[in-house]
């Protein structure tokens, strides 16, 4: 799988935090994992998922909050990555105030594109409704949304000038997620809404139709490796 590649932060550093990649999560300075932390975690590992998409545990990046836990996953078919990207779950007992909760989702998302595609002045504002689509369709509680959403192109010369032009389109975005009465969000339904996201991105269908007027691109190459 094609890893998603890059730093996936917010803005808001906080102390260092890590788990073993495995979905075990270790104690973090001598204290006891939180349990609302750990049955979000655990929400995560039970979701269920559409065929075609690979998820695994990875070691999340550090600094982000004093608890974290992150997937990777892609969309594949016929062996090819369609798309792949990385979420992020992070949690602050403390509460963040850039977050407005004590819980946030970051992720990277990325995938190729025809260069026709790329060119759609529209394409940045319909690959964020995909996202924030997603979530409200799920009936998902969530607020603060932020991120960006890039593509770039690469044309080749000289000796590389056999080589077919490229583009590329990334989504960096970052949510927090409401929590329920027992102070745990619903980290299984946000994690197959980002899901969705991915399909979308990668130029599959939703599993259940939803606003006739939302397309998704067409189907395409997957990202590189680097």
């Amino acid at each position: 799988m094609a890893a998603a590649q890059g730093r996936l932060s917010d803005g808001a550093d906080g102390a260092n935090g890590t788990d073993d990649g495995t979905g075990r999560i270790p104690r973090n300075t001598g204290d006891q994992t939180p349990a609302c932390f750990q049955a979000a975690v655990d929400a995560l590992l039970s979701a269920r998922l559409r065929p075609g998409i690979e998820l695994e545990p990875v070691r999340p990046p550090r600094r982000l909050a004093p608890y974290a836990y992150a997937l990777e996953a892609a969309v594949v078919d016929d062996d090819e990555d369609m798309a792949d990207g990385r979420l992020v779950l992070l949690h602050d007992p403390g509460g963040h105030e850039g977050w407005q909760g004590a819980f946030r989702l970051v992720t990277l998302v990325r995938a190729e594109l025809e260069p026709e595609m790329a060119a759609d002045p529209l394409l940045p504002e319909v690959c964020w409704s995909w996202l924030t689509g997603a979530l409200q369709d799920r009936g998902i509680a969530f607020g603060e949304p932020s991120g960006t959403v890039t593509r770039a192109s690469s044309q080749h010369f000289g000796g590389l000038a056999d080589r077919p032009a490229t583009c590329q389109i990334e989504i960096r975005a970052s949510w927090t997620p409401r929590e329920g009465p027992d102070s745990v969000p619903d980290t299984a339904s946000h994690l197959g809404a980002w899901c969705e996201l991915l399909c979308q991105v990668a130029g599959l269908p939703p599993v259940v139709p939803g606003d006739p007027s939302v397309v998704s691109l067409p189907q395409r190459r997957g990202p590189r490796p680097s």
